[in-house]
């Protein structure tokens, strides 16, 4: 299955100019199998997001991406955001300790909000964007590295606030994720890797960077 796991969505990221239904529509265009909405310190659109997922069957995932005092990381599983800014390693503990994981965004993207080098060494990361839709090419390339030399797959998502960005680079899971456990699941086990859209389907990278399941 195919997710984007990075799009913020009109309603409590107020830097994005598109909504859920339309999202959505576009998500089934490309093929995607799943979204994950990650407004800026919010997860407020998890109800809305969970009818609308039993409703119209298309998996809608609610995160939030949390900028914390080392940079921005996607939280998933954690019902309760923290009120107050925190260190990257306090926010990942809080996540852990309720069973939700934590994925750097965008770590080498030049804007003051990245992790940077600290993705190779902070403890309870599992995992961080290498393919991020906003980030120039350079620095998603230092993110491919940077997994490379961890011996990891990394992600890949938008960072959609326009439509037409939905879906540009999305992870690919090579399990069933019909369940947000079942998210947390793959994503904690490495399950995953990064896909780019390209002529109208999706795409592994090539190389060393292609992966195989068994």
């Amino acid at each position: 299955m195919i997710f984007d796991v990075h799009i913020h969505e009109k309603t409590y990221s107020s830097d994005s100019a598109i909504g859920l239904e339309e999202i959505v529509v576009e998500a089934r265009r490309k093929g995607l199998d799943g979204i994950c909405i990650t407004d800026h310190e919010s997860n407020g659109m998890a109800s809305l997001a969970h009818e609308y997922w039993q409703d119209c069957g298309f998996p809608v995932l609610v995160g939030a991406e949390i900028l914390t005092y080392e940079g921005d990381i996607l939280v998933f599983g954690l019902q309760r955001l923290p009120r107050y800014k925190l260190h990257a390693l306090d926010l990942l503990n809080l996540a852990r300790i309720n069973g939700g994981v934590g994925i750097a965004a965008h770590p080498y993207r030049n804007n003051g909000r990245g992790l940077g080098n600290r993705v190779k060494t902070l403890p309870g990361l599992s995992s961080f964007e290498v393919l991020s839709g906003r980030t120039e090419h350079p620095n998603n390339m230092k993110a491919i590295q940077a997994a490379l030399e961890l011996g990891l797959t990394g992600c890949g998502g938008s960072d959609a606030h326009e439509l037409h960005e939905v879906g540009k680079f999305a992870t690919y899971f090579p399990d069933v994720i019909s369940t947000e456990n079942d998210f947390l699941t793959a994503v904690r086990l490495h399950r995953h890797a990064p896909v780019y859209f390209d002529q109208g389907k999706y795409k592994l990278l090539e190389g060393e960077w292609r992966y195989t399941y068994e």
